[in-house]
């Protein structure tokens, strides 16, 4: 029987613009299985989940559980619960980790602070390689655990370092469907090779375009233009753009207009980018299981260069990050 994922793929459905959207990223280690809402359907107490999940609201926060590739016997509590916490606006990006004995203290966290990029004192600076979360919550939908948790294997078998299952990243159609931090890219239709490619791009502070869905900084409009800029200029520096503006005036008919998306690089050169909504067609399951829709997709109309004259805002990156 066809999967979501086999269907978007035959369609050659586009990836770019299609990234769960997260200013910051709340990683909680929770072994063992996971339900399809694993904040409220796993070894977790439920009642901690309810309450994470309405601390995060509106904050630009999004919580996920992780947990080590490998089997997850239903047999046993965890003492110790490795956490993350990472913020991914360009020019703005930390990763931290600590390790809690009571996963109730994260209640004690500023969630609209973190989201905002400030992460009071919280833990310690990750100073391992970059993480590679994997979703294969076959509860969600069953491709990411067709397809995710041979990936996440791979991986983990092949010591990538920073391997994690994760519950859920959007875009099951595009699974095995990959996370990665510090800098928060988000990529579909993985292979092992291929994920190995995009840790090495990201040990290096730069971006791997092929298979990206874009930046989970930015919303969807704004992450199709950032990924249209880079294949129009070549730019793989992580830290080098960032989205300033997203307009969208009123279209004829009552319609709605394209969006009009800045993209700023940090030398200072800026590009206006006309992205419109459009349905995918013909219709296709958004999940297995689903009935046929026909899911929004951002295509990419114009990229202009805004001349360098013009007014517009300008961001520093920090030093060790060089573009081309």
């Amino acid at each position: 029987m066809s999967t979501c994922a086999t269907a978007s793929r035959d369609l050659s459905e586009p990836l770019a613009g299609t990234a769960a959207t997260a200013r910051t990223w709340l990683l909680l280690e929770q072994p063992g299985p996971w339900g399809a809402k694993a904040l409220t359907s796993s070894h977790l107490d439920p009642e901690l989940g309810r309450a994470l999940d309405k601390a995060t609201k509106g904050t630009g926060v999004r919580i996920a559980l992780i947990r080590r590739p490998g089997r997850h016997a239903d047999c046993h509590a965890t003492a110790r619960h490795q956490v993350y916490v990472g913020h991914t606006v360009p020019g703005r990006t930390w990763l931290r980790g600590a390790v809690l004995g009571d996963p109730r203290q994260l209640l004690d966290l500023d969630f609209a602070a973190l989201g905002a990029g400030d992460h009071g004192g919280f833990g310690a600076p990750h100073t391992g390689g970059p993480l590679a979360l994997v979703c294969t919550n076959g509860k969600r939908d069953r491709c990411c655990a067709l397809l995710g948790r041979p990936l996440a294997a791979d991986l983990a078998a092949s010591e990538a370092e920073g391997t994690w299952e994760t519950t859920h990243l959007g875009g099951h159609r595009f699974s095995p469907t990959l996370l990665v931090l510090p800098y928060g890219y988000a990529y579909g239709r993985m292979e092992t090779p291929a994920v190995k490619e995009v840790l090495d791009a990201t040990r290096a502070g730069r971006v791997r375009t092929e298979g990206c869905r874009g930046n989970s900084a930015w919303e969807r409009p704004g992450q199709a233009a950032e990924l249209a800029v880079r294949e129009e200029t070549g730019e793989d520096a992580a830290d080098a753009l960032r989205v300033v503006a997203t307009d969208r005036a009123a279209g004829a008919d009552g319609k709605a207009a394209p969006w009009e998306v800045t993209v700023a690089h940090a030398d200072g050169r800026r590009w206006r980018v006309t992205v419109a909504q459009e349905v995918s067609l013909p219709p296709r399951p958004e999940s297995c299981g689903a009935e046929l829709g026909s899911p929004a997709r951002m295509d990419v109309v114009a990229v202009r260069t805004i001349p360098e004259s013009a007014d517009g805002p300008t961001y520093e990156i920090p030093a060790t990050v060089t573009s081309k």
